[in-house]
């Protein structure tokens, strides 16, 4: 597989563009090809570039609806519901986030539901922006159904990511972000779209059996990390992020990786808490004795550390993109023809 390196200005205006193209309006594509291009940057490519063709396709028919504007309904003092009407998730997260800032600073802890949702990406990449304004992130989101209950064989949850951002002293935050599934399902579709195998030990085919299709794989259900206690978790946050945002759940919800039915209306839940008014100020020191005390042992990195050597080399660099999925997404441009 061959690959060129492109600067960051010039993907983002690539992906505005297709976006714009297929029934997206100005402000919501940028935002929504600020989060892709970040992701390709990050490294994580399964939520990069390669979404660009079902986001599209979704926009077009209107799956997803890319003209929404995303509104606000207090909650409580320190508690709000988005609405992302149905639209793209990246306009409600950056609005919840706007918000989240706004109540947290004096309030201590702030909540956010999201519902009507779509795919939103890499969880950290949320919360993230509130740790680089001092604030701790928690975030979790439901997907449509790609897990079976345990001993089960039919999906009915998502892998249901969930993040966790905190602000450190002198450099970038302590960044966690995972979904349940032994792996993300984003990997498993470039695999697809690839044609490249799979381990074994990633997903189960629709008899329940283990397969290195990616086909199958995500025709089947995925693992949960953690055998039964993931599966619990996994139920935790299938609670948290749907039934609190008041959202479909992940076997009620339409796929995220083709343009057939209704919206998925998935639900997010967000949470920001200031670290500093809630320890009184001493966080961030604390924080580093703990971290210290991990890094100083050899052969340990913190998480996120990935995400830190892809933006370095896309300074040094600029993104890799493959040639193929490049091709791809250009030949989706009005004057492509």
């Amino acid at each position: 597989m061959t690959e060129q390196y492109y600067q960051k200005d010039h993907l983002l205006d690539l992906v505005t563009k297709v976006l714009v193209a297929n029934n997206t309006s100005e402000a919501n594509a940028r935002t929504v090809a600020d989060a892709l291009v970040q992701a390709q940057i990050d490294g994580q490519y399964g939520h990069g570039l390669s979404r660009i063709p079902s986001y599209s396709g979704q926009a077009k028919v209107g799956k997803v609806d890319g003209h929404a504007t995303p509104s606000i309904e207090e909650a409580g003092s320190a508690a709000f519901r988005v609405d992302a009407k149905c639209g793209f998730a990246y306009p409600a997260m950056a609005l919840a986030t706007e918000k989240l800032l706004e109540k947290v600073k004096t309030s201590g802890i702030a909540a956010a539901t999201v519902y009507n949702s779509h795919h939103f990406g890499i969880a950290g990449y949320h919360t993230e922006k509130l740790a680089n304004e001092g604030m701790v992130g928690i975030l979790v989101t439901n997907s449509p159904k790609a897990i079976a209950p345990w001993g089960g064989i039919s999906g009915v949850f998502g892998t249901n990511p969930i993040a966790f951002a905190a602000p450190r002293k002198d450099t970038a935050p302590l960044v966690i972000d995972l979904s349940l599934s032994k792996i993300a399902r984003g990997k498993v579709m470039v695999a697809s779209q690839e044609g490249r195998p799979i381990p074994d030990d990633w997903a189960l085919d629709v008899e329940g059996k283990p397969t290195t299709d990616a086909d199958a794989a995500l025709a089947g259900t995925m693992l949960p990390m953690g055998d039964a206690k993931g599966a619990a978790l996994v139920l935790m946050v299938e609670i948290l992020a749907a039934a609190v945002s008041g959202a479909q759940f992940g076997f009620e919800a339409s796929s995220l990786f083709n343009s057939d039915g209704p919206p998925p209306r998935l639900g997010h839940t967000y949470i920001a808490l200031n670290p500093e008014l809630l320890s009184g100020g001493g966080f961030v020191e604390r924080l580093e004795v703990l971290l210290e005390a991990i890094t100083t042992q050899p052969n340990v990195r913190l998480p996120g550390q990935r995400r830190l050597d892809g933006r370095a080399m896309a300074n040094e660099k600029g993104i890799s993109v493959p040639d193929n999925l490049y091709e791809k997404v250009t030949a989706m441009l009005p004057d492509a023809a």
